[in-house]
């Protein structure tokens, strides 16, 4: 009786907030880094610098909601933890935290803000800082329609000032969001759950409350004029723009996962991004073609027919796979197939084109037609089968080379284009920035997760997916998948996530300025983790020659150069300089144990392949006709020197119009978590047969890292080159 009286008056008084709190920042445990040369790869004046522009915090609502028990997580990361493991840890010259702007209260900003700050007060001489920490929030938008999504994107600040950034983060929710906010006196007595053992519930479920009861910011209204603690929100990219234009600040907006299907809707393009006031390229000048969340690069043929297929009054068909696709909508129709057991041939065939017809409308999740089937029922439906770790059922029309050859004739003149540099980050929701050091700790260098238990999976699988109504039958898939609902189907993407990527900078000097001015310039690359070297140049530009990144208009055929050098092999454990600035439960927990500990050996780089595009020269003009990849390839004698390759375009002056060129450099094959992603096996015939899933729960074992061999790469920034007409 006495145990259950606190409980009691806690359900009484819960608007006292006796059962939940807030999260604090954490605190900050290493000293700066010794004064060194810590950059890579110098030449020409410039240093090449590493760092992650893409790091979540637990201060994201999706960060917060995997942090609990029932995902078997190692607890909580608050802004602290980033700063550690990027000085420490990963060893990083520069970083961002970009939580999701819908879960950043006032105080949780702030805090965030004192915390970078803090870090940066660690880093040394401004002119030659250890690391450099960036301020900015994500920008999270998902349209249930193609023409409604709009994506994800990152927005950055090169300041920690209080004048030198805004006084909220800008959501992308529409502002009546919060009518759909569920009933509040049930999430305040829930918080009684923190009385009786379940206080990382009780804190979370305080976060939501806290979260509802922030007023909207009123509309139409500058955003300088706007009082701070109001929830601030731009549901399109032009309101965004907009806004960040009010504040009169240097920025950079960064799309990123654009291609992934868990949240763009089947035939997405990004054309609807070429219009309307949405290029935004003063500030809108670099894209993330790889995340830890997969890579976004490859325009793939065959997937883009299945998924634009239409018949003649336009609807979407279901068409039927080939060698190197296969459609999901077609999969529910053979599941379905192979449950008819003693149906009728005719109501068998009627049961399987309603399956599919019904796969095709429920858009983002066509496997909740059939929730009683597993993973492995589904086989690797809508998956990239020969694409470098991809991002989860890929979307072609959101991909980078996809937005680097369509263009817009609505202006007349010019056609207007994305002119993207291309970056790598880590998208980690466990604070790990540059996470891809070493291929080890899947569950925590990745965001792999998953229900800690099958009697836990057995009682959430249906209230997710909803239940099954006929096993010989599929169902309409359950309405509004947005929210918890979705945040909570985990398993079907766990097999496609991997540790984070790198952002490199060829910058000027080491400082907040140079890094930032680098960013600006596009003279950057990404890497799929390790720490390459790369350098790409157009030669005999008109003038000098012009860096990755940049732009010219020539008549002439371009010749270029690439050089690439491989990232130093990785010895065991953490350097002397981590191991005397952290504890060492610091560096367990942090760390695993495992930091960047650079050898002298380097991997050698294999290959270089230079990737071709020319843009639509007309409206209408077929894309995967325009995209050579690769153009050209050099395979490389696997000096650990580097390799050097020169080529010339001789077609350019030729064909008299525009191109896009940028280079992949490939180091040799060495074992990568989630390289072999669904591990599919096919039968002499190349259709597949079984699948084998790295899931992140209790399915596939905490240690088992899920290796396979994969020829780790970066990606250079593109060079634009357009044809010099007379004029």
């Amino acid at each position: 009786m006495l145990l259950r009286l606190p409980v009691l008056i806690c359900a009484l008084a819960a608007l006292w907030a006796c059962g939940g709190g807030d999260l604090e920042p954490g605190t900050i445990e290493g000293p700066g880094r010794a004064a060194r040369d810590r950059s890579a790869g110098a030449a020409g004046g410039k240093r090449i610098l590493f760092g992650d522009l893409h790091v979540h915090t637990t201060y994201s609502i999706d960060a917060y909601l995997y942090a609990l028990p029932i995902f078997a997580s190692e607890g909580v990361h608050p802004p602290a933890d980033a700063c550690d493991f990027a000085r420490y840890c990963s060893s990083l010259d520069f970083f961002s935290l970009n939580d999701h702007a819908e879960g950043l209260t006032p105080e949780r900003w702030t805090r965030s803000l004192e915390s970078l700050r803090e870090c940066d007060a660690r880093a040394g001489d401004p002119a030659d800082p250890d690391l450099v920490a960036f301020a900015g929030w994500e920008w999270t938008q998902a349209g249930t329609t193609p023409e409604g999504h709009f994506g994800h994107k990152n927005v950055i600040f090169p300041g920690l000032g209080e004048d030198e950034l805004p006084a909220r983060a800008i959501t992308s929710l529409p502002d009546d969001i919060m009518r759909r906010a569920p009933n509040l006196w049930l999430i305040r007595a829930l918080q009684t759950i923190g009385f009786v053992g379940l206080s990382e519930y009780a804190d979370f479920l305080w976060w939501i409350e806290r979260l509802a009861g922030i007023p909207n910011c009123e509309s139409g209204v500058d955003t300088r004029a706007l009082p701070p603690d109001c929830r601030e929100n731009a549901p399109t990219p032009e309101v965004l723009f907009e806004k960040l234009a009010q504040w009169g600040l240097p920025t950079l907006v960064i799309p990123h996962g654009l291609a992934w299907g868990i949240h763009a809707p089947p035939a997405s393009r990004l054309d609807n991004q070429l219009r309307g006031g949405r290029t935004a390229p003063e500030v809108q000048r670099l894209l993330e073609v790889y995340s830890g969340h997969g890579n976004s690069e490859v325009f793939r043929a065959e997937a883009a027919r299945a998924e634009w297929a239409v018949d003649a009054s336009g609807q979407r068909v279901c068409p039927a796979p080939t060698a190197e696709f296969l459609p999901c909508c077609w999969r529910a129709g053979e599941i379905v197939r192979e449950r008819c057991g003693d149906l009728p041939e005719s109501e068998c065939g009627a049961r399987v084109a309603e399956a599919r017809r019904l796969a095709l409308e429920a858009g983002r999740r066509p496997h909740w037609v059939i929730p009683d089937a597993s993973p492995e029922d589904w086989l690797d439906c809508d998956q990239c089968r020969d694409c470098f770790k991809p991002t989860l059922s890929l979307r072609p029309g959101e991909t980078a080379q996809y937005g680097l050859a369509i263009s817009s004739f609505e202006k007349g003149g010019r056609p207007e284009r994305f002119r993207f540099g291309l970056i790598a980050s880590s998208d980690t929701h466990s604070v790990r920035a540059g996470s891809g050091y070493k291929q080890l700790g899947r569950k925590g260098m990745s965001d792999a997760r998953g229900l800690r238990s099958e009697r836990l999976d057995r009682w959430l699988g249906p209230r997710v997916a909803g239940s099954q109504d006929d096993p010989r039958r599929a169902q309409p898939a359950p309405e509004a998948p947005q929210g918890f609902r979705n945040l909570l189907d985990v398993e079907r993407g766990a097999s496609f996530l991997y540790p984070g990527g790198l952002v490199a900078a060829h910058a000027d000097g080491r400082g907040r300025r140079a890094v930032w001015d680098a960013l600006l310039r596009r003279e950057v690359y990404g890497t799929s983790g390790p720490r390459i070297l790369l350098w790409f140049d157009l030669l005999n530009a008109p003038g000098e020659p012009v860096p990755m990144g940049g732009e010219t208009e020539m008549a002439e055929a371009p010749e270029f150069e690439v050089r690439a050098v491989g990232s130093f092999v990785q010895k065991p454990g953490c350097p002397d300089e981590t191991l005397t600035a952290l504890s060492a439960e610091r560096i367990e927990e942090l760390c695993f144990g495992e930091c960047y500990h650079p050898g002298d050996e380097r991997h050698p780089i294999v290959a270089v392949e230079v990737v071709r595009i020319r843009p639509q020269a007309y409206p209408g003009e077929p894309v995967e006709d325009l995209i050579d990849d690769p153009w050209r390839r050099f395979a490389c004698d696997g000096d650990p020197s580097g390799c050097v390759v020169r080529f010339a375009d001789p077609d350019f002056a030729v064909g008299a119009r525009d191109a896009v060129y940028y280079a992949r450099a490939l180091q040799e094959a060495t074992p990568a978590i989630n390289a072999a992603n669904l591990r599919t096996t096919f039968d002499a015939d190349g259709n597949p047969v079984r699948v084998d899933p790295c899931f992140g729960g209790y399915r596939t074992a905490k240690d088992d890292d899920c290796l396979a061999p994969a020829q780790e790469r970066a990606w250079s920034s593109p060079i634009f080159v357009d044809f010099a007409r007379a004029r």
